[in-house]
């Protein structure tokens, strides 16, 4: 299985050739700096010092130089960073200046939620369709699509150009859901989906579990709180 949390990431030119590899940690990091840059834009400001944007983006000064230096961006000392010319080149090592077209599987209410969600086109992501299994739900309008047969998935991902895929999906079907989906030809996806799925290589599979945070919260959340004895 090929994961974006288990080695680093490839980052391609627009030749589409590997260009350099990046920590997964650093790209991580390198999100949150675009959403500050991207903020920063909107409110008019033209350059950021080191210091400020690590600071808008929870880091360290040394840790966010450290990072750009991985897209090689190293700023002018006294001067600081061109936001805009620093939100591209973050955009393009990402590889946000691509057109990604993602389909969701699954209309329950995660999938229609995500389906709504207006913050993924202002970051480079177009939702172009969302499938369900039920007939109950098939032919329904979530937001501005209409729910398509998961019967259809194949021909639907094809005609609508999808190449990234959310499984918002039970534990019971995900696996083969996610096995049509890599069968159609594409090879990122995010599961939503409480289960360890299999994937083959030359795919990039990320998994969000929120149970699994949530416990790794409550962890961090009751090192704050006194102790309490187990008898």
């Amino acid at each position: 299985m090929t994961s974006l949390d288990s080695s680093p990431e490839a980052v391609r030119g627009d030749s589409g050739t590997a260009a350099k590899q990046i920590p997964p940690a650093a790209v991580a990091r390198l999100t949150l700096y675009l959403r500050a840059l991207t903020t920063m834009l909107a409110e008019g400001v033209d350059r950021v010092s080191s210091e400020s944007l690590a600071e808008a983006s929870g880091v360290s000064s040394a840790t966010l130089r450290k990072d750009l230096s991985h897209v090689g961006s190293y700023g002018t000392r006294g001067v600081g960073y061109e936001v805009q010319y620093l939100s591209r080149h973050i955009s393009a090592a990402l590889g946000l200046t691509k057109d990604w077209k993602v389909a969701i599987v699954g209309a329950g209410n995660l999938g229609k939620a995500l389906a709504r969600y207006g913050g993924f086109e202002s970051r480079g992501f177009d939702v172009v369709a969302i499938f369900d299994a039920d007939q109950m739900i098939v032919g329904n309008e979530v937001g501005w699509l209409r729910v398509s047969d998961a019967a259809d998935m194949e021909a639907v991902l094809q005609r609508t150009g999808a190449n990234m895929v959310v499984l918002a999906l039970p534990a019971a079907v995900a696996q083969s859901v996610c096995d049509r989906v890599v069968a159609a030809g594409v090879r990122s996806i995010l599961s939503f989906a409480p289960v360890m799925l299999q994937v083959p290589p030359g795919v990039n599979l990320r998994k969000v579990d929120m149970a699994t945070e949530l416990q790794i919260l409550a962890y961090h959340a009751q090192r704050t709180q006194a102790p309490v004895e187990l008898e």
